[in-house]
């Protein structure tokens, strides 16, 4: 996973959901400029704040170590 994709799959999420940039922004307590950043994919984009937008959509992080295939 990419930043670019991470962007690309919060952006279609929102969408899909039918939410504005600002009311997912609001939802997920950052900022409105820090969210369109993430949405195109800034690779310097804070983890924590990643995961809360993540987190207002309702989606799951997982993360695979190399034992688990």
């Amino acid at each position: 996973m990419t930043p670019e994709g991470i962007g690309a799959l919060i952006k279609a999420t929102r969408k899909q959901q039918g939410l504005l940039q600002a009311e997912l922004a609001a939802a997920s307590g950052v900022g409105l400029r820090f969210l369109i950043e993430l949405e195109a994919g800034k690779p310097t984009a804070q983890l924590g704040k990643a995961l809360e937008v993540l987190a207002a959509l309702g989606c799951q992080v997982r993360i695979c170590t190399p034992e688990d295939g």
